[in-house]
């Protein structure tokens, strides 16, 4: 399966399903979509209002990375269940990171 990442000279593009109002925080894994394309699948119990649940998002993969929420920015898909994430920082690190985390 292909990864949910795009590297970049300083941050990756991480591309993520989310799930608001999910009862929790938390991630929970890799998947391919019906076209093959790769997403970090994502919930968080904050509601998807005024920002709300992508605000929680930003958040959550900031504590995940152990990175400022600062370095974690929305790309697209503001309305949308799935978001791409700019990540500022060394993407390889990142990366490492990410591998780290997700097992």
């Amino acid at each position: 399966m292909s990864r949910p990442w795009s590297l970049f000279d300083d941050h990756l593009r991480l591309a993520v399903r989310l799930t608001p109002n999910g009862g929790r925080d938390a991630i929970d894994g890799i998947e391919a979509d019906g076209e093959g394309e790769a997403f970090l699948k994502a919930r968080v119990a904050a509601v998807p209002e005024k920002g709300k649940a992508n605000k929680a998002l930003i958040l959550l993969i900031a504590k995940s990375l152990r990175i400022p929420k600062s370095s974690v920015s929305l790309v697209s898909g503001e309305t949308a269940r799935k978001k791409i994430l700019r990540i500022d920082g060394d993407p390889k690190e990142l990366v490492k990171k990410l591998e780290i985390f997700l097992g």
